[in-house]
């Protein structure tokens, strides 16, 4: 039998090609860079940060073991209680917005118009999600100033006396919120997007023939069919949501006094400005946690309120 690049073996009048073992031995080699950088990068912080939350550690010192201490110490902690409800606070409001906003906004772009006009809102409204939080953010500050923001100088031109949007802590979560919402969105939007986009137009059509218009589609046609995608994108939403950081840090640094201090910025102070390295990484356990039950919790409500068909 003469050999070639493919060797092959006769059975009968069939000829059946073998499989080429040559090159196998390259799969780890390709992986190993993947492999190796989510090993540093990821496992290994991970368990580093679960052993430090039983150490009190300050990078200077040798670290001390000091057990559940840390867990306990945060517990009675009023900054650590206030900034984890300053948190789920944030969460409740911001998500509730954010995927209001989105579904509404992706009702109306799926509508009738033409698909320049389309394209062009899907941008835009995707646009702000590529920008870097803290530029946003400190963009927001400018306009949100008391003194000389454009906010202000508008509400001025109808008569009205300036507000302290990041002076007063019911103004600081307002825009904390808002700049949020305005920046995140648009992942959501998008997420609704495709959702709607794969319903198919002949269900319309035939609620349209049974008298069913409007809300009366929106209700027992759009929602239904689109949940999962609803399950989806509150999830990723609030999974984010609990790590904010970057827009209450930027914008007040926590303040005024506590009002938007949330749980990461907790974590960033007690590491990074306290040394406080054990009871940051208690505290990262803690709202790693939370979000995991929150999680697992909508996932479990899904089974009631997710349509599969």
């Amino acid at each position: 039998m003469s050999t070639t690049t493919t060797r092959t073996v006769v059975l009968g009048a069939r000829r059946v090609p073998k499989r080429r073992t040559k090159g196998k031995g390259l799969v780890p080699l390709f992986l190993a860079p993947t492999v190796i950088g989510l090993g540093i990068f990821t496992v290994v912080p991970i368990i580093a940060s679960f052993v430090l939350a039983f150490f009190r550690w300050d990078i200077i010192t040798d670290p001390e073991f000091v057990g559940f201490d840390n867990f306990a110490d945060i517990l009675v902690d009023p900054t650590v209680r206030v900034s984890f409800l300053n948190t789920i606070l944030f969460v409740i409001v911001a998500v509730l917005l954010q995927l209001a906003l989105a579904l509404g906004l992706a009702v109306l772009v799926q509508s009738r118009m033409p698909s320049w006009l389309r394209a062009f809102f899907r941008s835009s409204l995707f646009f702000p999600l590529i920008l870097s939080a803290a530029s946003v953010s400190l963009v927001m500050a400018y306009l949100f100033n008391q003194e000389f923001g454009l906010v202000n100088q508008i509400l001025g031109a109808f008569g009205i006396a300036k507000v302290g949007w990041l002076t007063t802590g019911f103004g600081a979560q307002v825009v904390t919120v808002l700049v949020y919402v305005w920046q995140n969105f648009g992942f959501t939007f998008l997420l609704f997007i495709g959702g709607i986009s794969s319903i198919p137009k002949e269900v319309y059509e035939a609620a349209s023939i049974d008298g069913a218009t409007g809300w009366k589609q929106f209700r027992l046609i759009t929602l239904p069919l689109i949940s999962p995608t609803m399950l989806v994108a509150s999830v990723m939403a609030i999974i984010s949501a609990l790590q904010i950081f970057d827009q209450p840090y930027v914008l007040t640094r926590g303040g005024p006094g506590d009002s938007t201090r949330t749980a990461v910025m907790v974590i960033y102070e007690s590491a990074f400005q306290q040394l406080e390295f054990g009871r940051a990484s208690a505290i990262g356990i803690v709202l790693t946690l939370l979000i995991m039950l929150v999680t697992a919790l909508q996932f479990r409500l899904s089974r009631r309120f997710v349509f599969y068909g």
